[in-house]
């Protein structure tokens, strides 16, 4: 808004130049979403402890988590605010990228909502069915891709990292491809969102990455220095990605060990829906599966759980998501929080490495 509004005025006023520049907003727009986040949860925390708004805690779970019972739930609210009116205030409205971005957050918070509140009204860890959850994340996930392929002009291709000149492209097949980054990612955060700040610190580092990823493969100058493909419009994207890093540090503020409020699906789901549709809407799909590493490695370790179990009746891990095992294994939290941590950086670090390595 602040762009449309100020920035036309640059040749009156010179000052307001500075809102054609990307990094600027970038850096208002994070600020924003933290100053908000840092004043609002307070207040916000006591009106969901007055209304008994608090987490239920499953019984088959780490039985160190049963004191955590009642903490005040649903945060992905304040974030997810903090977001859209930062994201309002300092992006430009012209570029369709952003809107198809917003309407994953917006519509996986609303799925997240419904499913939190779920679990608050009937006092158990169940919430709406997992079949029903995937259905809908599923619908608007190809509502999205549809529209950016059919009047945005997304392209079907996916880049491979390492090797700049092969370009696979998918045709219509890329639709259910992509819907599954966005709703495999989604479920993954929300996998991950088990220990207090485990989440929301990858997810932090995982913005930043994509972040940066949208600036270049958006600048069409860096884009071919760097042998990127060349994504118009994503450069924008950067402004929301660093807004979600500022409205995350003011909910870890809160959220760290021993949290006062959890993210709750209204946060994780919108969270990695958003993750999952950068990596489309940059065409750096594949490049995911390293950025969101934490995530991948939670999500699998449900799997191998899963299969093993059926498969010989045995279990891989003492507990699953891994997280747990290392819980069960005598770890105590913090320690387990941080390690993901520097190892969510890690992985990002590679990451960015990989721009040089084609």
């Amino acid at each position: 808004m602040l762009y449309h509004l100020l920035y036309p005025l640059r040749e009156t006023f010179g000052v307001f130049n500075v809102f054609g520049y990307i990094s600027f907003r970038a850096a208002a727009a994070m600020a924003t979403a933290l100053v908000l986040c840092m004043v609002l949860y307070p207040p916000f925390i006591r009106l969901l402890q007055r209304k008994k708004l608090g987490q239920s805690i499953r019984d088959d779970g780490p039985q160190t988590h049963l004191v955590k019972a009642g903490t005040p739930t649903m945060g992905g609210l304040l974030i997810l605010s903090s977001v859209l009116l930062a994201t309002a205030l300092w992006s430009r409205f012209d570029t369709p990228k952003v809107w198809l971005l917003l309407t994953i957050a917006v519509g996986y918070c609303a799925i997240g909502f419904v499913d939190d509140w779920g679990k608050i009204s009937t006092g158990t860890s169940k919430g709406l069915s997992g079949k029903m959850r995937l259905l809908l994340e599923t619908i608007l996930a190809v509502i999205v891709i549809v529209a950016a392929i059919e009047w945005f002009g997304q392209t079907t291709v996916v880049p491979v990292p390492f090797f700049k000149d092969f370009l696979p492209d998918l045709g219509w097949w890329y639709v259910p491809f992509a819907a599954f980054i966005i709703v495999g990612t989604a479920n993954a955060v929300n996998l991950t969102d088990g220990l207090d700040g485990l989440a929301i610190g990858p997810v932090m580092t995982a913005a930043l990455t994509f972040g940066l990823l949208a600036y270049l493969t958006g600048a069409e100058a860096y884009a071919t220095q760097l042998s990127l493909y060349h994504v118009p419009g994503a450069a924008e994207l950067a402004v929301l990605t660093v807004t979600l890093a500022g409205a995350g540090m003011g909910f870890l503020w809160y959220n760290t060990y021993p949290a006062s409020i959890f993210m709750g699906d209204t946060g994780s789901l919108p969270l990695g829906g958003i993750l999952g549709a950068l990596a489309v809407l940059t065409h750096n799909e594949l490049l995911l599966a390293l950025v969101g590493g934490v995530f991948v490695t939670e999500t699998l370790s449900v799997i191998i759980q899963v299969a093993s179990f059926k498969l010989t009746g045995k279990r891989v891990f003492a507990m699953a998501p891994i997280h747990h095992h290392f819980e069960e294994k005598g770890w105590e939290e913090p320690k387990i929080i941080v390690r993901f941590w520097i190892i969510s950086i890690i992985l990002a670090l590679l990451a960015v490495m990989t721009l040089k390595l084609r």
